[in-house]
């Protein structure tokens, strides 16, 4: 009986220390690891997420583990949802052992990640109903590196993200940049961002949020550098991403080959993004040039503008309506007595082409009892202006000029209309 007893023993020993040889040797191969936590993940999400590339486990202090070629899809589905060259996941010990009731990470990092919107979007329609949304406590914040957003017909690429902590309930500080693509329209942008607070998102509540730094914006010949700054209120209600209201600042230069313009912009208004537009309703809108020789006229207004849209929309599309302080010194000097009113300009402009503002536009001026009305192109008008001295004296649109009374080389002519007929065509 007691030799049976220390066989039983013997045999739960050399059961035991078996299991433990396997285990290491399972656990001395970080891809086996990888794989089953991966499948555990992708059953949770939904997601069928697999990891291609050489795979590391660290579990010494805070566990690590690094992932490579990573992809994660919805299974069948033609385009991942994310995919990843590197994912560095740090967990503590207290976040594995919680089995996700705690949803602290020491770090995470990414390499080159490349997010789909519209199969995020899918995945997400699929996904069960919560009322208990969260986000996770990053303790020594996120770095991300290379990465890429792809929209409908538009991208974000050389994404470059980085916060020291992260924490959903208290403020963020980060920095961003990267490149917005919407052929012809490009954006560089190095921003540091602020936001109050993360979990406000999830839960429909506005938070303050404020980005500041460098921009520059292409489209085809024209390229405006800028340093801007924008605040307000940031709200998320299903697909509408608001700031209500946006306030921006943007010190500016205008350029479009021999131009160069420097110009100051102030906005005050809501901005809305959502299914593929952007939209501003400018409450207030300020513009003036670096000094009073600029041919930026200072001028106040309101009025509404939207970049994207449908596939047949125009890219850019302009309503305003203000007032001209006074006429530029550097535009042609007006006929008297248009020219020695001090009235200011009543003003409505209207736009809908590129983005460069290259297209034909419409503008309206007033000045006492004197109309203007006008189609003309930007770019040509501002090379007009820099050679009126030395070039022809009528300006590139079209257009007709009517005055109750204008005085031309000492005669006094009444009931004036003027048409232009220049072509603007390019």
């Amino acid at each position: 009986m007691a030799a049976s007893r220390k066989r039983r023993v013997l045999l739960a020993v050399l059961a035991v220390v078996t299991l433990l040889v396997l285990s290491l040797v399972w656990l001395s191969r970080p891809r086996q690891l990888a794989a089953l936590i991966l499948d555990r993940a992708g059953n949770a999400l939904g997601l069928q997420i697999t990891a291609s590339g050489v795979a590391e486990y660290r579990l010494r202090g805070t566990p690590q583990l690094v992932l490579r070629e990573v992809s994660a899809r919805e299974p069948g589905a033609a385009s991942a949802v994310l995919e990843a060259d590197r994912i560095l996941l740090a967990l503590p010990w207290s976040t594995i052992r919680g089995k996700g009731t705690d949803l602290t990470v020491q770090r995470v990092e990414l390499d080159s990640p490349r997010l789909d919107l519209a199969a995020l979007q899918h995945w997400q329609a699929t996904r069960p109903p919560s009322d208990t949304r969260r986000l996770p406590v990053l303790i020594d914040g996120i770095g991300v590196d290379d990465g890429r957003i792809i929209g409908d017909g538009w991208e974000i690429r050389d994404i470059a993200l980085s916060a020291d902590t992260f924490h959903p309930s208290r403020p963020l500080a980060a920095a961003l940049g990267g490149r917005y693509l919407d052929a012809p329209l490009e954006t560089d942008f190095d921003l540091d961002i602020t936001l109050g607070e993360a979990q406000a998102l999830l839960e429909r509540r506005a938070t303050p949020a404020t980005a500041g730094g460098r921009i520059e914006i292409r489209s085809g010949a024209t390229t405006v550098p800028a340093t801007v700054t924008l605040s307000g209120p940031l709200r998320h209600i299903d697909a509408t991403l608001a700031v209500e209201p946006l306030r921006l600042g943007a010190s500016a230069r205008y350029r479009n080959g021999d131009t160069d313009l420097p110009l100051r912009l102030g906005v005050q208004g809501p901005l809305h993004y959502a299914g593929q537009t952007l939209a501003l309703d400018a409450d207030g809108l300020s513009l003036r040039g670096e000094d009073d020789d600029s041919p930026v006229p200072r001028l106040q207004a309101h009025g509404r503008m939207t970049v994207g849209g449908r596939q047949h929309d125009p890219a850019l599309q302009l309503a305003l309506d203000g007032r001209i302080a006074g006429w530029p010194t550097a535009w042609p000097t007006l006929p008297p007595p248009i020219g020695q009113s001090d009235s200011s300009l009543p003003f409505s402009l209207r736009y809908a082409g590129a983005t460069d503002i290259g297209d034909p536009l419409q503008l309206r001026l007033a000045r006492d009892a004197t109309r203007f009305d006008a189609r003309l192109r930007l770019p040509a008008m501002l090379d007009w202006l820099d050679t009126v001295d030395s070039g022809t004296p009528l300006p590139p649109l079209q257009g007709r000029l009517s005055a109750p009374r204008v005085e031309i080389s000492g005669a006094t002519l009444h009931g004036v209309e003027i048409e232009f007929e220049e072509s603007i065509e390019k």
